[in-house]
């Protein structure tokens, strides 16, 4: 098991993964998708690429609005592995968003 980042570690891991918050036990994003598909394309690449790490987020899909929510349930705490899993989301979901006009 990993152990649960104190406050303050979590603290500056946030200030390296833009527009990721702190969610009570969990750290999560919202990701606005260039279209319906898109949301569930990226979902699906972020969903092989946890089970590729062993370490799955929580995923809502509402529409084109995807929320990738990241906590350790073993820890019941956000650990260095949902960061390493936050870092993955940015890393993959870049083509799939809503680019800026």
């Amino acid at each position: 098991m990993s152990d649960p980042l104190d406050d303050e570690q979590l603290r500056i891991a946030l200030t390296t993964l833009p527009g990721w918050e702190r969610a009570g036990n969990a750290i999560q994003k919202q990701f606005t998708a260039a279209s319906f598909a898109d949301g569930v394309t990226l979902l699906t690449r972020l969903a092989f690429e946890a089970e590729a790490a062993d370490h799955h987020p929580d995923f809502v899909l509402e529409y084109r609005r995807l929320t990738v929510r990241y906590w350790t349930h073993t820890a019941g705490a956000v650990t260095q592995k949902d960061i390493d899993g936050a870092r993955t989301t940015e890393r993959h979901a870049g083509p799939y968003l809503v680019k800026d006009m």
